[in-house]
């Protein structure tokens, strides 16, 4: 076998095992230490399977630095065992029951109903996308477009909070 020929099996390998993969939603976030703990968030509310299931699901996915920006504590109190409800309606959220890729956002301001049913998102695109949340406050898609399997996930610089529906227009 000459090298190319070798080199070119082993690339066949390489993707062919690759494609044979199923990397949901929540693989791809476990393997990335930037969300270790939106991963641990996940596991603590029991959500880890829901969205390894077969969605679609798009995941509004916030970095460590971004809870690591909420106030001092509030990490740690909503991961015990007593506060399940509250951390399963910050992550729910996050989540919509639909594959939204960024273009997929319609240009300018727009209402988006995450699985947590009785709220909204004020999601505006134009340039870049940003997500207003109901504190009034916005997080930045800063990498948009991860696919994964069962959904997609779009990285956000800010964890998204309940609350009054943003003003959206």
């Amino acid at each position: 076998m000459t090298p190319f020929k070798s080199a070119l099996a082993g690339i066949t390998l390489i993707f062919g095992a690759s494609a044979a993969q199923a990397d949901t939603i929540v693989d791809i976030a476990a393997g990335d230490e930037r969300f270790s703990t939106l991963v641990a968030a996940v596991q603590a509310a029991g959500l880890a399977e829901t969205l390894s299931g077969p969605g679609p699901f798009t995941v509004y996915a916030p970095v460590n630095e971004a809870f690591a920006a909420l106030p001092d504590g509030t990490v740690e109190t909503l991961l015990k065992p007593e506060n399940k409800a509250q951390l399963t309606n910050v992550l729910l959220y996050h989540v919509d029951d639909r594959k939204l890729r960024a273009v997929d956002f319609p240009a300018g301001s727009n209402y988006f109903k995450p699985v947590l049913a009785s709220e909204r998102l004020c999601i505006t695109a134009g340039d870049g996308v940003k997500i207003a949340d109901g504190t009034g406050q916005t997080a930045n898609v800063v990498i948009a477009d991860i696919m994964a399997d069962n959904g997609v996930i779009h990285v956000i610089d800010k964890v998204l909070l309940p609350g009054e529906r943003p003003n959206c227009h």
